[in-house]
């Protein structure tokens, strides 16, 4: 999922693109909640049976996990015909995007909620506070966690519209490079070559387009890094190795800001 260009020429107009991308990104994040536009009561119902419907579906995720999500199953906990939950979801695939959706936009609510608070932070603790926030949320919300990061789900295909709100923690991470990057620091990865990455990353990732390809290389580095050490936890591959997962995390992404030269 990510980006392309050169050099940055215009900071300020970055900055403020990575502002208005993280906030249409939170607009589209949640399939079937809430607008600030007033309800009537019959959307109100259809809306709380639709919440319904989703929570006992992230129970039943739970429970047996992704690929056993069955709307049979979701109607009989709920008390409902088989044929009712189709005026909500058209298929258990719709119900499962539903979920994907709503996953990415809480953990990239977090994400940025973290950010906001640090916005006068360095960009080192803003990283680490990013970060923190997106491992305390896997740790309360393993089951939605292993639904966005773990194995696919057979037979499903996430269509078009996770994409957007799938970017939500990566904006988070690329407005702390873009913000270093401005400040004169000198933002560092390993070189890469053009071809080492995909032409669409500019349309999917636009905070990105602008960053020459070493940079976007380090957004890509410290992204993938922070969410391999919170799947290593999370799935259990750090027993017998690490006693302290907290400050080991804690340790690992301040090794990762010292390779960035995040100040």
């Amino acid at each position: 999922m990510l980006f392309l260009e050169s050099t940055v020429h215009n900071n300020e107009s970055l900055r403020e693109q990575c502002s208005q991308l993280r906030a249409a990104l939170s607009t589209m994040a949640n399939l079937g909640t809430v607008t600030d536009a007033p309800l009537s009561a019959r959307a109100r119902v259809r809306q709380r049976m639709l919440d319904e419907i989703k929570r006992a579906a992230r129970a039943q995720v739970a429970s047996t996990g992704a690929s056993s999500l069955s709307l049979r199953l979701v109607c009989r906990d709920l008390g409902m015909s088989s044929s009712a939950i189709y005026r909500y979801v058209a298929s258990r695939d719709d119900l499962l995007t539903a979920l994907i959706i709503d996953g990415y936009g809480s953990i990239g609510a977090a994400a940025e909620a973290a950010d906001q608070a640090h916005r006068d932070a360095t960009p080192r603790r803003r990283f680490s506070a990013i970060a923190a926030a997106v491992r305390a949320w896997a740790l309360d919300h393993p089951h939605e966690y292993a639904l966005l990061y773990g194995s696919p789900v057979p037979g499903y295909s996430a269509p078009p519209e996770t994409i957007g709100p799938a970017t939500r923690v990566a904006v988070a991470f690329a407005s702390v490079l873009v913000d270093a990057h401005r400040s004169g620091s000198e933002v560092q990865s390993p070189v890469v070559g053009r071809e080492d990455l995909d032409p669409s990353i500019a349309s999917v990732m636009p905070a990105f387009a602008a960053l020459d390809d070493d940079l976007i290389a380090a957004g890509l580095m410290a992204w993938s890094s922070v969410f391999g050490l919170i799947s290593f936890e999370l799935f259990g591959h750090l027993l017998g190795s690490v006693a302290d997962p907290a400050a080991f995390f804690a340790s690992q992404v301040s090794r990762l800001a010292d390779g960035l030269h995040l100040p």
